[in-house]
This record gives C-alpha cells, sequence and structure tokens, in this order.
C-alpha cells in the first residue's frame, strides 16, 4: 500500500539510490567489509547522483528538499546492502556538517562543506571521549586561546570515518565545566599534534572508527564554528537529526532481515514441505512484520512532523529505542529461522544481527534516551 507521505518525486529519487546502491555497492560489499573501510572513489560516485547533497544548502553544492523522507529513503535502499557501515561512513558527513550549516560562516562552508558534498573530501564529527560516553555536557578535550590559534589537548574515540576524515567537527571546552563551556572547532588531517589508531568492532566493518588524539595541535581561530562557548546547542540540534536516521537505519535492516527470512521460509524444504507451512515460522514472521511495520509508521509520522517545523524530541527518543529493539528482535528471529544458514559469513541477516546492537548504543544510548524522554515530558 502506497504511504500518503511519499510524492513521486520521492520515488524518483529512490529508483535514482537503488540503481547506483545495486551498481556501485552490492557487487563490491563484501571487498569492504574486509579492506575495513570504503574506497575514497565511491564518495564521488556517490555525489554524482545526489546522494551526499540531500537536505543541504544548494548554495554549497547541496540539494535543497522539503522533509527527511529524502534521507530516509537513502537509508532505506542502502540498507538493501546489508551492512550498516556503509550507510554509518559514507554518510558520516550528515553528523559532521550540519553544524557549519546552522552556525558556520561563508569562508568556513565554502572550505570545509563544499568539498565534503561533491565527494572529494570525508568529514567526521568527533565528540565521544574515552571516559565521558552520553555525557557530552562534561567532554574534558580542552582548546586553549592562544593568539589566532587554539592549542587543542585531549581525545576522542568511537569516531565513524575517523581514520579518513580530511575535516573533523570536533567539540572541545573553551570555557568553564557544563554545558555552557563547549565549542565546536574544524580540525583537518595533517594538523601537526594530531594523530589517530583504528579500533576492530563487532560489525559495521567498512566504516572506519578511530581514536583520535590532539597533542597541542595549534587550530586556528577562524576554524571555530559559531561563536566561542556555544557549541553545545549545536550538538543538542545534530543528536535530534542523528537519532530519527539511526531509527530509519534500524527499520530498514529489519525490513531487510525480515524479507531475507520470508524468502528462505517460503524456499526452504523441511520433511517434504516448505518451512513457512510450519505454524511457528508463520507467527515469527507476523511478529517480526508486526514491529517492523509499527515503527514505520511512527517514523513516518515524525518526519512529517519536522518537516512542519515541530521538534518532537521525546518522541524521536522513544522512536530510537522502538526501532533499535525492534532490530535486535527482528535479527534474532531471521537468523533462527535461517538455521545454520543464517549463522554464516555471507548472509545479510548474519551482518545485520552482528550489527544491531551499535545502533542502540550510537548517538545516545537506550538508558539515555529514556531519561531524555522523560525530562523532555516534564517528568
Amino acid at each position: 500500500m502506497a504511504s500518503p507521505f511519499y510524492t513521486d518525486e520521492h520515488e524518483a529519487f529512490r529508483t535514482q539510490v537503488r540503481r547506483f546502491v545495486e551498481r556501485e555497492c552490492v557487487p563490491h560489499i563484501e571487498t569492504w567489509e574486509a579492506a575495513g573501510e570504503l574506497p575514497r572513489a565511491l564518495h564521488e560516485k556517490a555525489a554524482e547522483v545526489g546522494l551526499l547533497g540531500i537536505g543541504f544548502p544548494e548554495a554549497y553544492g547541496g540539494i535543497a528538499v522539503p522533509d527527511l523522507f529524502y534521507l530516509v529513503i537513502a537509508v532505506e535502499e542502502l540498507a538493501r546492502t546489508g551492512s550498516g557501515g556503509l550507510i554509518a561512513s559514507l554518510l558520516s558527513h550528515g553528523i559532521a556538517t550540519p553544524p557549519l550549516v546552522h552556525m558556520g560562516s561563508h569562508e568556513q562552508k565554502e572550505k570545509f562543506m563544499r568539498p565534503v558534498l561533491a565527494g572529494q573530501k570525508v568529514a567526521a564529527l568527533a565528540i565521544t571521549e574515552p571516559g565521558g560516553g552520553s555525557d557530552v555536557a562534561n567532554l574534558r578535550t580542552k582548546a586553549v586561546r592562544d593568539g589566532d590559534h587554539y592549542v587543542v589537548n585531549g581525545s576522542k574515540t568511537f569516531i565513524t570515518s575517523g581514520m579518513r576524515a580530511d575535516y573533523l567537527t570536533v567539540a572541545v571546552r573553551t570555557g568553564g565545566d557544563g554545558m555552557g563551556g563547549v565549542s565546536l572547532l574544524v580540525i583537518e588531517a595533517g594538523t601537526p599534534g594530531f594523530s589517530r589508531s583504528p579500533l576492530s568492532k563487532m560489525g559495521w566493518w567498512c566504516s572506519d572508527t578511530a581514536t583520535l588524539y590532539f597533542e597541542d595541535c595549534r587550530v586556528p581561530v577562524a576554524n571555530r564554528i559559531g561563536p566561542e562557548n556555544a557549541g553545545f546547542m549545536a550538538i543538542m540540534m545534530n543528536f535530534n537529526n542523528e537519532r530519527i536516521m539511526l531509527a530509519a537505519q534500524a527499520w530498514a535492516s529489519a525490513q531487510v532481515a525480515y524479507e531475507d527470512a520470508l524468502a528462505w521460509a517460503r524456499e526452504r524444504q523441511t520433511f517434504g514441505k516448505p518451512l513457512l507451512i510450519r505454524q511457528v515460522i508463520r507467527h515469527k514472521l507476523l511478529d517480526m512484520k508486526m514491529r517492523i511495520d509499527a515503527v514505520k509508521a511512527q517514523l513516518d509520522i515524525l518526519c512529517w512532523r519536522i518537516a512542519q517545523k515541530q521538534l518532537p524530541v521525546a518522541d524521536v527518543c522513544l522512536l530510537k529505542n522502538l526501532a533499535t529493539s525492534t532490530l535486535e528482535y527482528v535479527a534474532g528471529e531471521a537468523v533462527q529461522i535461517l538455521g545454520g544458514a543464517g549463522y554464516l559469513r555471507g548472509a545479510r541477516v548474519e551482518r545485520i544481527f552482528r550489527e544491531t546492537k551499535v545502533l542502540s548504543i550510537g548517538g545516545g544510548a537506550s538508558e539515555v534516551m529514556k531519561d531524555l524522554a522523560a525530562k523532555q515530558l516534564g517528568w
């Protein structure tokens, strides 16, 4: 049944992205997973089909769109590879560059955003610290003003695209304790004193992830995004969009796992009959579909509300938790239905199953989402 939220323009964009995924991603995903990173050429190819510019200002090479459904479609089609790492790394600019959109100068947008949207450079967001996790207000990486530069010392970890990034949007402490002392700096790869090391993960293999180290890095004051000590609000605005996109990724991955399980149940013969004829299997699949459809309904409603300039923070938090818990359930059931075949490398459900937990943690852990939702509701 067609969704009332999707127009012909949305579906035309879907067709374009699907062709890109089938031609440029699906045949190579296993190679990229083994390599532990995406090729830079993929970013340029993605930019050519308009994938990287969606939602960004046209003045800097972006493509203005009226709603988030375009990004949901992009995530949905990329998820058909069965690789969450592809989505995370190819679209890491989606969390790295919005602060530039909202608070950056024209010069900063030309220098740091335009080449990223063209696929010529890679951008990453660096917020999380080894001792901080979701506690953004108490981050410790310091930036001390010294003339026309900041001297940055500290470290960040779990940074998506951290090894390949040319530009890093980094949260630093330029003022006193708490949220009021946080600023955002763009730190360029190659800055003296900046180094990084790769992290090995359970999933998202083709998404390079790193710990970053800053030792007396001199960063131009001109690289500060917005006023000094005004970075916390930009980070929070960023999180809202990131969380709804993580929910979209969880839903899309669950849909892929469900489709593979259904196809297997139709084809697999047990005791001379299709697996799907077994009531217990039909019930599993129906439970999977019920939960997936509930997530999609809420996702569509929230994307529509955001297009109406609403800011439903509590509902976004709850959607992220609903979507990620649904993915964990669906992925587990999909592997169970495929049996041994679902446990083998190369099966999409095997990779999706390994990647479920990162979505429950990234962008704010499930427990943090509950507390934030309760506060937003005035509890």
